[in-house]
């Protein structure tokens, strides 16, 4: 017998689930133990009914810590849900990071429009900041190693000095632009979910510091520490370099994030903005959608959209519903008839009631589920969960077993060795692709096929959907073009096939029949 995973929504068999729980006199199944245990910490956040886009919900995010970057540039609608990517049951009612990935949250539901990105936009300001300083900083550090540059680098400072110059361009890079790794890496710590953050801030915080303290006071070091010219060697090009990369990599991240949601938003933009809504006294006003109430009069105008699902009262005309059904041919309406808000109206006038407005709409609701599926779990997700929660701390415990072993059996200096080698280790283990590769794929696998009319369920659908090897469909308005469009011509007896043609065209150009 079939259930749901209530934490992840994937459907398990209960003969063969992973774990069970009882609550409320009710067993629930679960598709592995993470999840399971996450349902215990918190049942009722899994209970409750999940918002829709024009619910107003405040709900508490899972973990600790608040928002870290900078608010929207325009205010998000009343009742927005911010909720991660790669941990869908991380939602609150404002913008922050999540605290299990240290993921900026995002919209439960894009907002039709191009509003601005502020997260991606001040990654942007951060690269723009942090690139130029980083290129200068390695330049000085590894210019001795090219020809010609060092001989002109050591005419230009001392070695103290170009030290000095590292550790003034590298602090604005870590210290601004790569703050956000230490916030969330701290938070990971906190909250006892390490990942890719907390890596990365030991990683980098570990190089940035070492280097600081031995740029300031190089005699605290002992001399097998010290290199040419009596001073310890530094590493402010590795912080600044792997800050500056990690931060172009959120950026191409942010952008991709972005782009999985254009679909979502174009099926949003199918809706018109205004409605033109029928008075008592009969007086006619173009009002918002957003203001338009259950039982309210609209008129569709010829060529218009219909704002809201509702029901023809008075008129009659075809309506263009390819957009939901794709069968080309406009269908006829009249008084008693039902209309779907956003298909397009033909030549004639209608006077509709609404009767499902906002989130109740058959657009919202497709628009919903294309939303819940992007951020629906695959199967696949539950062995990249369980490595990812032993891959960090594996890779601590390395960097720490390379510190030691350099440092035992290494050549000299072993200490320096054994440092940068296990600050080597933190950064190249960033598991960044491991969490990410699935909730993209997923994201965009489902946005594509919402801008190609396929809508999936949920993420399982796509996994199985490569084992399948027939199709079957139900109509043939699902695999045709959506409008119609002229084969052959073949004329009687006695007419050219240009002649037909011009007398057809002669007959169209007066005609508003659909073909």
């Amino acid at each position: 017998m079939a259930a749901v995973d209530p934490v992840c929504g994937m459907n398990v068999t209960q003969d063969r689930t992973a774990a069970t729980a009882d609550y409320a006199g009710q067993t629930f199944y679960f598709c592995s133990a993470r999840c399971r245990d996450r349902f215990v910490a918190e049942p009722a956040a899994f209970l409750e009914p999940k918002p829709t886009p024009a619910e107003p919900h405040a709900a508490a995010c899972h973990g600790h810590g608040h928002a870290t970057q900078a608010a929207p540039a325009q205010p998000a609608p009343v009742g927005t849900i911010y909720t991660c990517p790669m941990h869908p049951e991380v939602r609150q009612d404002h913008p922050g990071d999540c605290p299990i990935c240290g993921m900026g949250l995002e919209p439960l539901l894009p907002v039709a429009g191009e509003a601005d990105n502020a997260e991606l936009n001040d990654m942007t300001r951060r690269l723009w900041v942090s690139a130029p300083l980083a290129a200068l900083v390695v330049i000085i550090a590894m210019g001795k190693m090219l020809p010609g540059v060092g001989d002109a680098l050591a005419g230009l400072a001392t070695p103290r000095t170009l030290v000095w110059i590292e550790g003034l361009l590298t602090t604005p890079v870590v210290l601004w632009a790569g703050s956000f790794f230490f916030t969330r890496a701290w938070r990971s710590l906190v909250t006892r979910n390490l990942n890719m953050f907390t890596l990365i801030g030991l990683g980098v915080g570990v190089a940035y510091v070492y280097s600081l303290v031995a740029a300031l006071a190089p005699g605290l070091f002992p001399p097998a520490f010290r290199g040419h010219h009596g001073l310890p060697e530094v590493y402010f090009e590795a912080a600044a370099a792997i800050t500056a990369l990690v931060i172009l990599g959120q950026v191409l991240e942010l952008r991709a994030r972005s782009r999985t949601g254009a679909a979502i938003k174009a099926l949003l933009g199918l809706a018109p903005k205004t409605a033109r809504r029928l008075s008592a006294d009969g007086s006619e006003q173009d009002v918002p959608l957003d203001q338009v109430q259950v039982g309210d009069r609209l008129r569709v105008r010829p060529g218009e959209k219909v704002p809201v699902d509702g029901q023809v009262l008075e008129g009659a005309s075809a309506v263009d519903e390819s957009m939901l059904t794709g069968e080309p041919m406009p269908v006829a309406k009249a008084a008693g008839d039902a209309l779907i808000g956003a298909t397009v109206n033909g030549t004639g006038s209608l006077v509709m009631e609404a009767r499902r407005v906002g989130a109740d709409t058959l657009l919202s609701q497709i628009v919903h589920m294309v939303a819940e599926a992007q951020r629906s779990r695959a199967p696949i997700q539950k062995l990249a969960d369980a490595v990812a929660g032993w891959f960090v701390p594996a890779v601590v415990a390395s960097a720490v077993i390379t510190f030691g072993v350099w440092a035992w059996v290494g050549p000299e200096p072993a200490l320096a060795y054994g440092l940068v080698n296990a600050v080597a280790v933190l950064i190249i283990a960033c598991p960044c692709a491991l969490g990410l590769a699935t909730p993209i794929s997923i994201m965009v696998a489902t946005g594509r096929g919402a801008g190609f009319g396929v809508l999936f369920r949920n993420a399982e659908a796509i996994e199985v959907l490569r084992d399948i090897d027939t199709l079957v469909v139900d109509k043939t308005g699902t695999l045709t073009l959506g409008r119609p469009e002229l084969v052959t011509v073949e004329p009687a007896p006695g007419f050219a096939d240009t002649e037909l043609l011009a007398l057809a065209a002669s007959l169209e150009r007066g005609s508003e029949h659909p073909l």
